[in-house]
């Protein structure tokens, strides 16, 4: 029988990583870019490359008891349960490929039967972490390291998930106001005050809306493309890479993340508030291009649109929309999709770009 062990003690015995890298480990399930993970068990999520896992058991080194990860996410997550309870996971496996694919990259085909049921387990899930332990990448606030504080997360939620995601109904109380927040803007983006637009040669996606929303509403609508733009009433916007191509997907090829210096010093050129915009290095998990305040912390950069302010610009929706388009047209002319970028072949593209 499998267990789960803390990510420092990954060389005390063979260990396998999800959702990680580590040395020493006998067996790697991750889609972080570079991972190790063998190329029959690739997948866009490392939940989904651990189900791969359990239908192939011969697989070499997943016969090793002890399983690690050196960080809590819901991917990470589900994807070291899976290995502790294979059975019922892959009586699940759609479901929690699924809760995998909205916890990581906050897409969902709200079309799918098991949506509704895939938002309440990944809404259950933030809300026990926040109310029990740190949000997400807010472990160094509380000068501790993620690998080590984060293996107290997965003590409480290994022997509990099961029964909630047996049984929703269970956890309501803890899931129920996400997941009605989240409902409210899905309604949003199907009405036809949203309006959405998509660039798919550049891989943007453009969306005009009121409001800001939750991702898991937002991002609904831009499954398939890796950079968004959102444009929201009053001139307020946020342009972002999503975490597609920080990890190595495996459904489909796409394009190197750029450096948005230039596109920075336009935007500045254009900009007559007195706010600048500025923007994250592409190395960030989903770096954002906005008009500036007070910093933003990962913390406050890792939630949602309409938990953090975005202020009002000078430039108009279409002005900006046109400076996104040709920047990126620009940028990749020349560059073909791909799969398995590595961070120098993405270096070397954003350096083309400069020059």
């Amino acid at each position: 029988m499998k267990y789960f062990v803390p990510f420092r003690q990954i060389r005390q015995q063979p260990t396998i990583v999800v959702d990680s890298t580590g040395l020493g480990a006998v067996l790697t399930l991750a889609h972080w870019r570079g991972a190790a993970t063998p190329d029959g068990l690739r997948d866009d999520t490392s939940a989904g490359s651990v189900l791969r896992a359990l239908h192939q058991p011969n697989t070499p080194g997943l016969e090793a008891a002890a399983v690690t990860a050196n960080h809590f996410d819901i991917d990470g997550f589900v994807g070291v349960w899976a290995l502790l309870n294979p059975a019922l996971a892959l009586r699940h496996e759609h479901l929690l490929r699924l809760v995998a694919t909205l916890g990581d990259f906050r897409e969902m085909n709200w079309l799918d039967p098991q949506a509704d049921h895939a938002l309440q387990l990944v809404c259950w899930l933030n809300a026990e972490e926040k109310a029990r332990f740190y949000e997400p990448f807010g472990a160094p606030a509380r000068r501790r390291r993620e690998d080590e504080a984060s293996a107290e997360k997965f003590a409480w939620f290994l022997p509990r998930f099961a029964a909630v995601l047996e049984n929703p109904e269970a956890g309501r109380a803890a899931w129920e106001p996400e997941y009605l927040r989240v409902q409210q803007g899905v309604a949003t983006v199907q009405r036809p005050a949203t309006t959405i637009r998509r660039y798919p040669e550049i891989g943007l996606t453009v969306v005009c809306m009121p409001e800001p929303l939750p991702y898991y509403a937002l991002f609904g609508a831009t499954a398939g493309t890796d950079v968004v733009l959102s444009l929201y009433s009053g001139q307020r916007y946020e342009f972002e890479y999503k975490y597609t191509t920080w990890v190595d997907l495996e459904s489909r090829p796409t394009l190197p993340r750029l450096p948005l210096d230039a596109l920075t010093a336009r935007l500045n050129q254009l900009e007559t508030t007195p706010r600048r915009w500025t923007f994250d290095g592409i190395t960030d998990t989903g770096p954002l291009l906005r008009l500036s305040g007070k910093s933003l912390t990962k913390v406050q950069r890792y939630a949602d649109p309409d938990q953090r302010p975005i202020y009002v610009s000078s430039i108009t929706p279409e002005r900006l929309e046109q400076e996104v388009v040709a920047f990126f047209r620009a940028g990749y002319a020349g560059i073909e999709p791909k799969r398995y970028w590595t961070w120098a072949e993405i270096r070397t593209a954003g350096q083309r770009e400069e020059a």
